[in-house]
């Protein structure tokens, strides 16, 4: 369903209106146009804490763009910046500022004290006014469970709280913040993760956190078409969310098994037809799915690369008026048929090495939502899930989950009006989210340069208020 609210505001009438009754104004969000679009264009200005260990690391990933570099200068704090490389320009944040910057990056690694937190401040308060419309803010740091002394740890931690007020303070530009905490030494992993967050692929995540870890060495891929070679299941892709995981994994080579229920075979056989994937009737609730699913695999493709766990219901009633049903089928199929198809695909070796097992959770998970039990204990189940086979999967294969918040889907649009709008409304971008949103976050997890990137719950909610 269209977002007419959205379409309003960015007409001169629109605007106008909304300025004067205090409305909010969002911004259209930049999204993918086409697979070889660089990952970052325009102004980048990059800082540095003293100490900093990833600021070569970025410099060799940024130069890699086309994008003008930059290093700031100017303060004592940021002296460190110049470590860059040679690709980036002096800039004295100390002295007026001309360029709008697409992208603001800074290494917080060397932060051990709150006191060094003064380097944040004096970074982005001279900046920070410069970002552009659409724009970039990551910061790197160091995950707070690998530091041994209470300060330091003080210090990392910190950086949360700072990235996600800084994405709210930004949102309304359609401008995102986020933050990558990198594991001691794991700098080599780092580079999926910054193309992502300071990408067009990420266009409706901001305020989000990811630890990153050391993980085996990434292969040479095909930037245009990372996942050239891979097989990926897609549950419930027959439409919304599921059929834009399909068609994404797919523009980046992937093979796909798209898998729905048979009621939905037509609209699946579309879906799958159009990206010359396989189609597969099966409901993941029934006893012999797991089973039928490994077959299938097996027999078509010797097994999986990639599982993307989308297949989910909802099933609504307050708790006092919930049928036992309904809670029985909503733990099924969005908790309990996820781990029993990876058990399945695990028992008989069928994930291939460096595999991937992206789970659909929810805000709903995190946050608890009204006549929503049934859901939000599947979703928050979902969580649990993810974080301990995250610390069991052996072979290089990762686990991660994906929670939506606003999504335009047929399921929204069907919500009674007030209820969507503030949906749309209560995120820091102001409006909902695209499927391909969750699709691109996905495919960054499914990005064989992803190794480090394990455990982790990224909400693709435009930084909504509801919830952590």
């Amino acid at each position: 369903m269209s977002d007419l609210y959205l379409k309003f505001v960015n007409t001169p009438v629109g605007k106008t209106a909304a300025q004067s009754l205090g409305l909010p104004s969002p911004v259209p969000l930049n999204r993918l146009k086409r697979v070889d679009q660089p990952f970052i264009e325009g102004d980048i200005l990059i800082g540095c804490a003293p100490g900093g260990k990833t600021v070569a690391t970025l410099g060799r990933i940024l130069g890699g763009s086309p994008a003008t570099l930059h290093h700031a200068t100017g303060i004592e704090t940021l002296h460190d910046s110049a470590l860059v490389g040679n690709k980036a320009s002096p800039l004295a944040v100390n002295q007026e500022i001309s360029q709008k910057f697409s992208a603001l990056v800074f290494d917080a690694t060397g932060i051990k004290s709150p006191d060094e937190l003064r380097a944040l401040y004096d970074f982005f308060h001279p900046t920070i006014r410069k970002i552009a419309g659409n724009g970039r803010i990551v910061v790197v740091g160091q995950t707070p469970s690998s530091c041994r002394k209470a300060p330091h740890a003080a210090a990392q931690q910190a950086l949360e709280g700072f990235v996600r007020a800084v994405g709210k303070e930004i949102g309304k530009k359609g401008s995102t913040a986020n933050l990558i905490w990198m594991a001691p030494g794991a700098e080599d992993q780092l580079d999926s993760s910054v193309r992502f967050f300071l990408s067009a692929r990420s266009a409706y995540v901001s305020g989000q956190c990811v630890r990153i870890g050391k993980g085996n060495s990434a292969p040479a891929t095909n930037p245009v078409a990372p996942l050239t070679g891979k097989v990926a299941l897609v549950t419930g892709a027959s439409r919304g969310i599921g059929a834009a995981i399909a068609e994404t994994l797919a523009r980046d080579g992937a093979t796909v098994i798209g898998l729905d229920i048979p009621a939905a075979m037509e609209e699946l056989q579309k879906v799958t037809g159009a990206i010359k994937g396989k189609a597969l009737a099966c409901d993941i609730t029934d006893a012999s799915a797991p089973k039928l699913i490994a077959d299938f695999s097996e027999q078509h493709f010797g097994g999986l690369d990639l599982v993307i766990h989308n297949a989910g219901i909802t099933r609504d009633k307050t708790l006092g008026n919930m049928p036992e049903h309904f809670w029985d089928m909503t733990i099924a199929v969005n908790l309990s048929a996820e781990e029993l198809i990876d058990e399945e695909l695990s028992h008989r070796g069928l994930l291939r090495e460096n595999g991937r097992i992206v789970c659909i959770s929810s805000i709903s998970g995190i946050a608890g939502n009204f006549g929503q039990t049934n859901y939000s204990t599947a979703k928050s189940g979902v969580i649990g899930y993810v974080e301990s086979m995250a610390k069991q999967l052996k072979n290089g294969i990762t686990i991660n989950a994906i929670a939506p918040g606003f999504i335009e889907t047929q399921m929204t649009a069907a919500m009674p009006m007030t209820i969507r709008e503030a949906g749309r409304r209560m995120n820091s971008l102001s409006q909902g989210g695209q499927p391909v949103d969750v699709a691109e976050a996905i495919a960054w997890y499914c990005n064989p340069a992803s190794n480090g990137v394990n455990g982790n719950v990224v909400r693709v909610c435009g930084q909504s208020l509801i919830g952590k």
